[in-house]
């Protein structure tokens, strides 16, 4: 006994793929709610609308499709690369099956969409997550070898300095002490926090606050700061202290960037972007609330040769730089179990940190 065709829109409808209906003219005459949120539209103003023009990939897969409706055959595309109406892009996965419809008979294509961007990001994620914790691992192995020795070389020049036959000898020695100290510090730097989080429940608007007035005070008013903040963001639970250190490192790097490179038909400016997400998922676990912060700068950039190592320690893309403030940034967030991405091209650059708002 065959379903109705009414039924059978109803089962589109809650189906989580993508689901287009294209007549022979490649026009959309159905959409299910899942196609209408992958492309970014309503199914009324999506209907009888060309499907090129709302998801545009190539002349090439254009011809795909004619060439599958006048031949009968079907074919999948993995992880291709989509240009939507509103210029933005996505990327799918999408099926394309010949077929005649079910009440007028005549010829359409149904074609079966698959986003994929989610998909990659978590992917993306869990890699970044894993290399952290590899790195992690590895600055403390090192700190542990480095420290022990450190400790050993003090306190000899310390010995030595009370044997020492002259009072003006002391020099060399307490440029032993000094540099092992320099040494040690530098170590401990990169081990990043080494106390306990001190929680407490915190709004986030109130910690991007003291860093824009940090900032504003370090360029001298020289930089303008955009704020754009969802006031119906929930306070959160998360040590103040290390989350204004580790927003403070990323808008400092964008503040150093922009002032070290100025453009005289761009003046620097520094955007703080608050959004709530929900049913987010960040590694491996998936949150009911995420709060998303976006600090976009409009300076030169990140090399492109520095942006896959970009969260490690002492990876810098300027002269003066110590490489370690993305890298102890990056911890923070990770114990606050978020993370932080980033995007950047010549002109912008955004790191997006990404932070739940209920524990785990």
């Amino acid at each position: 006994m065959l379903a109705s065709p009414h039924l059978n829109q109803r089962l589109m409808e809650h189906l989580n793929t993508g689901i287009v209906l294209l007549d022979a003219d490649l026009s959309i005459i159905f959409m299910n709610p899942a196609a209408e949120a992958l492309l970014e539209v309503s199914g009324q103003r999506g209907r009888g609308v060309e499907f090129t023009m709302l998801a545009r990939e190539s002349d090439e897969a254009t011809q795909a499709f004619r060439d599958a409706l006048i031949n009968g055959h079907s074919y999948t595309k993995r992880e291709a690369t989509i240009e939507l109406h509103n210029q933005q892009q996505a990327t799918l996965d999408y099926s394309v099956s010949p077929l005649s419809h079910p009440e007028t008979r005549l010829p359409c294509l149904l074609v079966e969409l698959q986003g994929r961007d989610r998909l990659m990001r978590i992917s993306r994620e869990e890699q970044l997550i894993a290399k952290q914790e590899t790195t992690r691992n590895l600055v403390r192995g090192l700190a542990h070898e480095i420290k022990n020795p450190l400790g050993g070389i003090r306190g000899a020049a310390q010995l030595l300095e009370r044997e020492l036959p002259t009072a003006d000898l002391a020099e060399y020695t307490n440029i032993i002490i000094e540099e092992a100290d320099r040494l040690r510090d530098l170590v401990d730097r990169m081990l990043g926090p080494r106390t306990l989080p001190q929680t407490e429940q915190i709004n986030i608007h109130e910690v991007l606050e003291r860093v824009c007035q940090l900032v504003d005070v370090e360029s001298e008013h020289q930089i303008e700061v955009v704020r754009d903040y969802d006031p119906s963001i929930p306070e959160m639970e998360a040590d103040r202290g290390q989350m204004v250190q580790a927003l403070l490192n990323i808008c400092r790097n964008a503040m150093q960037a922009m002032m070290e490179n100025p453009n005289p038909e761009r003046p620097p400016s520094l955007t703080m972007k608050t959004r709530s997400m929900r049913q987010f998922t960040i590694g491996h676990h998936r949150h009911r609330l995420v709060v998303r912060v976006d600090i976009t700068d409009n300076g030169p950039g990140i090399p492109e040769e520095i942006q896959e190592s970009l969260f490690y320690p002492m990876v810098t893309g300027r002269p003066e730089g110590t490489g370690l403030g993305l890298s102890i940034s990056q911890s923070i967030i990770n114990q606050c179990d978020g993370i932080i991405e980033f995007e950047s091209e010549p002109g912008r650059t955004t790191f997006s940190i990404y932070l739940p708002l209920e524990p785990l």
